[in-house]
């Protein structure tokens, strides 16, 4: 019996920090994951855009009776202090990222503002799946922020699938964007916000500073 089952969903932002920024972004990704495993809180990554140094932005879908309280325990800003692994000689030692919270239910897009496409699935799945042109890519014409899903068997279903990661696509862009502005109009705000984090981490380690 389902009781007391909560979703949330975060992203993961290292606001266009750089390589040192992302690495840490990384091994947080791979903290919560393994902090949601431990406490039975189920994880989906809608989307996670990465280089050879990490994650520049991910975000995620946490659900189950304890995925409030995760939520909770990462929600800010966090800190990771160490010597730079990628720039030995650089003074800096003190790097900052931050999850942020998403609409539980992101404002769906009409569909008159996307424009679809339909493709033949390149996935696995046999002769079916390939002769059948049941991927579908939607692209929102405002912005060209597009996805593309192939993972069901239908059109439909890919269709309804792309509307929905595509509305999460538009909540992380004006997220982004949101945070972008702050910076730039409340600058000396976001520097108290770097000053004071939720979870602190030391060395090449990553080993976390308890108050």
């Amino acid at each position: 019996m389902k009781q007391n089952l909560q979703t949330v969903y975060l992203q993961i932002s290292t606001a266009q920090g750089p390589a040192e920024c992302r690495i840490f972004a990384r091994f947080v990704l791979g903290r919560l994951l393994a902090e949601a495993k431990a406490e039975g809180v189920g994880v989906e990554i809608i989307s996670e855009t990465a280089d050879k140094h990490g994650i520049m932005s991910a975000v995620l879908k946490l659900d189950g009776k304890h995925a409030e309280t995760l939520a909770q325990r990462w929600q800010g800003s966090l800190q990771w202090i160490c010597a730079s692994p990628v720039r030995p000689k650089h003074p800096r030692k003190n790097w900052y990222i931050g999850i942020f919270r998403l609409p539980e239910k992101p404002e769906m897009p009409s569909e008159s503002e996307i424009e679809f496409q339909t493709c033949r699935s390149g996935g696995k799945g046999g002769q079916h799946v390939n002769k059948t042109e049941s991927a579908v890519r939607a692209t929102h014409k405002a912005s060209g922020i597009s996805v593309r899903v192939e993972s069901e068997r239908s059109q439909h279903a890919n269709k309804k699938r792309a509307l929905e990661l595509l509305a999460h696509k538009l909540a992380e862009h004006q997220t982004a964007q949101n945070a972008d502005y702050a910076k730039q109009q409340h600058s000396g705000l976001y520097q108290v916000e770097r000053g004071n984090p939720k979870r602190v981490f030391e060395g090449p380690g990553f080993r976390e500073r308890h108050a």
